[in-house]
């Protein structure tokens, strides 16, 4: 099993930034497992936001490209979201999720929901104007 729980959630006015980091531990998590980012607004469906390859490579949402980065320390098993440049319309909870079933590419067409199998519990961003 392999258990996420996400930290550095909160409030900040729009032109902020927030770090989010989400802490992987469990007997089965390895640093080839592909991590991402998702977020969910109230009446929306899941968004993948970014994802990243266990070697390191990235990918995101138009909607964040720019402003966000995602990167993984695979000393500490953490991966973290940089957000910056937060607009009122980030407003969501936003969830971790990792999966061992990672190769070059995967997320070439998108960070999916289906194709990963370990999710955090969940953290609030809200952006006020």
């Amino acid at each position: 099993q392999v258990q996420l729980v996400e930290s550095g959630g909160g409030s900040v006015q729009a032109g902020g930034s927030l770090r989010l980091s989400c802490a992987a531990s469990g007997d089965s998590y390895r640093d080839f497992y592909c991590m991402a980012w998702f977020r969910q607004a109230p009446g929306k469906e899941r968004e993948g936001v970014a994802g990243i390859e266990g070697v390191g490579r990235s990918y995101y949402a138009d909607s964040v490209k720019g402003r966000f980065t995602i990167s993984k320390d695979n000393a500490k098993n953490t991966l973290h979201l940089q957000m910056n440049s937060l607009q009122p319309e980030d407003t969501a909870m936003y969830y971790c999720a990792a999966d061992p079933r990672c190769w070059r590419g995967k997320m070439n067409t998108g960070v999916r929901a289906p194709d990963f199998g370990y999710w955090g519990q969940g953290i609030q961003v809200t952006v006020s104007s």
